[in-house]
């Protein structure tokens, strides 16, 4: 006859092993600072100033940078006829 291994040993072992799985799984954790508290602040650059000038497209097609504060604050979309019209042929 065989003899039988033990049940309680088999068991054992692998709950070592699932134990040694858990805890190297938690080493990148601890690798990264987990623990540590601190906390990386990542700085960003000032915002940028607003300018003073806008890009417009003449009727000729030429671009001309226009001082904003001659600019009407209303600005309000042209129809496609009115486009039509605007535009030389």
């Amino acid at each position: 006859m065989k003899e039988l291994e033990p049940v309680a040993e088999t068991k054992k072992g692998r709950r070592k092993l699932l134990w040694g799985i858990g805890l190297l799984s938690l080493l990148p954790l601890l690798k990264l600072d987990f623990f540590s508290g601190k906390r990386n602040i990542i700085s960003c650059a000032p915002p940028p100033s607003q300018p003073t000038t806008m890009k417009y497209l003449t009727e000729d097609g030429k671009l001309v940078e226009v001082d904003i504060s001659k600019i009407n604050s209303l600005q309000q979309k042209i129809s496609n006829e009115e486009l039509k019209d605007w535009v030389k042929r």
